[in-house]
């Protein structure tokens, strides 16, 4: 319901804008001109019909059967109008001739109501358009050569229907958008217009109806009235961990929080990041919407929900990844900071305890990002990347006004590092050339700090994990998603696995990839590791080009011999993953051969 609500109130939000946007233009615009008054001459004063016009029974007498007779004039000619059942025409009132209304009449006649600047052009006779659509049949135009291009048109009958100009034009498009007809420009009551206030109907109602489901009854009753509910939450291996007490409806999320037991979380508790992932031992409620769209089917029928959407509306019994340290605040120093690309930055972190085996490659851990203000000359950019840096336009400052944690994979195992934290971190700058768009609020942070500087995390987190054995192993990542796969390529490699691994990793430029010498070395020393770089807007030379799964799909996949007997390890943008996950499951590879990190975006 949320997707769908987002998704019609996109719609209908683009079409309140157009509303608005054209009613505003269109009462900007001078009604004169709208109108063709600004140079349309005044009414000619009713003049008297001549004495010895014809008499109308004469007239009728010669004619074919009349339905209608009037009289008028044209320029100073009294005519009779006739109106016969197929035809129309025009008769002189005082001889009795019939009056063709020809380009140089129709010419002096668009003169005659018009007092402006311009001069005519020849007189055409032209079919009903958009400019006329008000009149039946062809009509004349005449163009005139003022700075409104004003256009007269004149019926058949020589009646003076339209003076049309460039400013009519103008409000003509607004008023096609406001009213929604495309086509013909006055139909109030077109499908768009109706679909479009149906849509706006369901968009009250379903938006109504969210309003009241993202509360729940527990909020709007005091605590003390609520009474309290068991919560025990134990490690993966079964252990407990912890015995709580708390409020019924309270979820699992901040009633952890509030006994000091923090889960990775990248939201706040706000059912968008899906890091605060527990298992529920026995019967499981049902899964909420939240919970299908964050987590995989098969973590959903094992039990696992998100703990920021379950509600404690009974006693519990949860499994959570973290063990300890969930409820463990870590400090680290700032060792060392290295631009790999313009966007890409190494961060090395010697932290203040030695890390332990849980730091394992895959794993990831969770800054602590103090409120902060900082501007963009504090992020320290070298030569060779400035010019990426200057198709930027940042303010020249921003700022965090609370807490906010942020979750990044160690790049490198720290059993190579000497007990050192490595990671990838991109900078978030939004989209080139937009004015003054602030930058992500954590990875500005984590690119604007210098070596000696104090930090906190918590963790390691995530069961993104290399899985034992000595089946065929291929990662496919992108941009930062290098971190998780470079700490894993590295920790097989140096430990001494001989099974076949093969890396694909894409990049729109080779100056965008991080760690290229590292890998192509690494492919060079270990005759079991392949690596391939895929630029996606570079062309020719050496390198791939394209996108890394169609790359893999066609360098490997393709003509592989056995996928079943293989693993393969996804980290990147979640483009790339989706499209790559969907790959893999179109060539038939089970969901339990593919392990994955989406990084939770």
């Amino acid at each position: 319901m949320r997707k769908i609500h987002k998704w019609i109130g996109l719609l209908i939000g683009l079409q309140l804008v157009l509303w608005m946007s054209s009613g505003f233009m269109m009462s900007f615009l001078d009604a004169e001109k709208v109108r063709g008054r600004e140079f349309r001459a005044a009414p000619a004063a009713k003049k008297p019909w001549p004495a010895d016009a014809l008499p109308v029974s004469g007239i009728v007498a010669k004619s074919a059967p009349v339905q209608s007779i009037s009289t008028g004039w044209l320029l100073d000619r009294a005519v009779y109008r006739l109106k016969e059942e197929k035809a129309s025409r025009l008769v002189d009132a005082r001889t009795g001739q019939r009056v063709e209304l020809d380009a140089a009449l129709a010419q002096r006649l668009a003169v005659a109501s018009y007092h402006g600047p311009g001069t005519p052009k020849v007189a055409e006779l032209v079919e009903r358009s958009l400019e006329t659509r008000a009149h039946e049949g062809k009509v004349w135009r005449v163009d005139f050569s003022d700075a409104e291009e004003t256009t007269v048109y004149l019926s058949q009958h020589g009646d003076v229907l339209e003076h049309r100009n460039s400013t009519w034009r103008l409000f003509d498009i607004f008023w096609m958008l406001h009213i929604m007809d495309y086509s013909g420009r006055q139909d109030f009551n077109n499908a768009l217009v109706v679909s479009a206030a149906v849509g706006g109907f369901w968009l009250a109602l379903s938006g109504f109806w969210l309003l009241f489901t993202s509360f729940s009854l527990a909020e709007f009753i005091p605590k003390r009235w609520r009474g309290t509910r068991s919560l025990m939450v134990h490690a993966p291996d079964g252990s407990r961990l912890r015995s709580l007490r708390a409020h019924t409806g309270d979820t699992v999320y901040v009633a952890m929080a509030q006994q000091g037991l923090q889960l990775p979380s990248n939201c706040g508790g706000g059912q968008s990041c899906g890091l605060c992932e527990v298992r529920v031992r026995g019967s499981a409620p049902p899964a909420t919407s939240a919970d299908r769209a964050l987590l995989p089917a098969a973590k959903i029928e094992a039990g696992c929900r998100l703990a920021c959407n379950l509600a404690l509306d009974r006693n519990l019994d949860i499994e959570v990844r973290g063990g300890v340290e969930l409820g463990a605040l870590h400090e680290a120093e700032v060792e060392s900071v290295r631009a790999l690309s313009p966007f890409l930055r190494e961060v090395v972190l010697l932290p203040k305890d030695r890390p332990g085996p849980d730091h394992r490659p895959g794993s990831f851990i969770q800054i602590h990002v103090p409120a902060y203000k900082m501007g963009k000359h504090e992020i320290d950019t070298p030569e060779p990347h400035r010019s990426a840096w200057a198709g930027l336009h940042l303010p020249t400052q921003w700022s965090s006004g609370s807490l906010l944690r942020r979750s990044y994979s160690l790049s490198a195992p720290v059993e190579q590092t000497d007990g050192r934290l490595t990671l990838l971190v991109r900078f978030c700058h939004g989209k080139q050339g937009g004015k003054n768009h602030p930058p992500g609020k954590g990875s500005a942070y984590v690119f604007g700090l210098k070596p000696g500087d104090k930090v906190k995390y918590s963790g390691p987190f995530g069961d993104f994990a290399i899985r034992p054995g000595e089946r065929q192993k291929i990662f496919i990542g992108g941009g930062a998603g290098m971190a998780p796969l470079r700490a894993m390529v590295r920790d097989l490699l140096e430990s001494g696995a001989t099974e076949r691994i093969h890396f694909w990793y894409g990049s729109r430029t080779a100056a965008d990839a991080p760690y290229v010498d590292e890998m192509e070395a690494l492919a060079q020393r270990f005759a079991n590791f392949s690596w391939h770089l895929v630029l996606s807007e570079e062309r020719g030379g050496e390198r791939l080009s394209g996108l890394v799964h169609e790359a893999v799909h066609t360098g490997l996949l393709q003509t592989h011999g056995d996928l079943q007997a293989c693993d393969f390890y996804l980290c990147g943008p979640p483009a790339m993953l989706q499209a790559t996950r969907t790959l893999l499951k179109r060539l038939g590879v089970q969901d339990d051969h593919v392990a994955y990190d989406d990084f939770k975006i």
